[in-house]
């Protein structure tokens, strides 16, 4: 039985079941979330795999790495290393980590190597994942860029270029604020006025032309 009212998942905008009531995410888009943090982390996870591909042969997975063979050494892929490095998708999960601590959601890693650090962000968030979906405001925006992160690396190991990214006009009359978005964009927020749009709205959105 469906539970009738304003009540709707935050993410998929399905109206939420009778026992899911308090929670602001269904459980299908918990699992999702689950199965997008667990696909990043571990030595066979998107993250380890990504950093064999900034120098091929190298079989660490403690983070991106310099060449020490000898003669020129093999040129990186900067788009692999900007978002493996110190900066990337690691500094993108600790932001989550922190925010969710603020909400007692989570805990902040000490430290350590970056492989490390992606493991331990992801075994805290999925670990408090349940009680985010009933206590967290922004959980939403955290899946949305949980999934960016998950298809950017799923494109890079498969050697496509990440789908580019188009500024569109936001669609909120006098507001004159601009969104850059692609093709895999999930939704977006428009950081001039706070209106949010799904990944079907987002794409409807009208293209601004790039200034000569």
């Amino acid at each position: 039985m469906i539970q009738h009212g304003p009540q709707l998942c935050t993410i998929c905008k399905r109206d939420l079941w009778t026992d899911e009531a308090g929670r602001a995410v269904c459980r299908p888009c918990e699992r999702r979330i689950d199965d997008h943090l667990r696909s990043l982390a571990g030595p066979g996870g998107l993250y380890a795999r990504l950093c064999l591909r900034i120098h091929p042969g190298s079989g660490s997975s403690n983070g991106p790495t310099v060449s020490g063979t000898r003669g020129a050494p093999i040129p990186a892929n900067l788009q692999v290393l900007n978002l493996t490095a110190n900066g990337g998708l690691i500094s993108a999960l600790e932001s989550w980590v922190e925010d969710w601590a603020s909400y007692g959601l989570a805990t902040v890693c000490a430290g350590g190597r970056l492989q490390h650090r992606v493991d331990w962000a992801v075994g805290t968030l999925r670990l408090n994942l349940p009680q985010a979906c009933y206590r967290h405001p922004a959980l939403e925006e955290c899946a949305r860029e949980i999934w960016s992160i998950r298809k950017q690396c799923e494109a890079l190991i498969a050697g496509a270029k990440p789908a580019r990214k188009v500024p569109v006009q936001c669609g909120s009359d006098g507001c004159g604020g601009i969104l850059r978005v692609s093709i895999d964009t999930p939704g977006e927020t428009c950081r001039a006025c706070g209106r949010e749009y799904g990944h079907a709205e987002v794409l409807q959105l009208t293209p601004v032309r790039a200034a000569a």
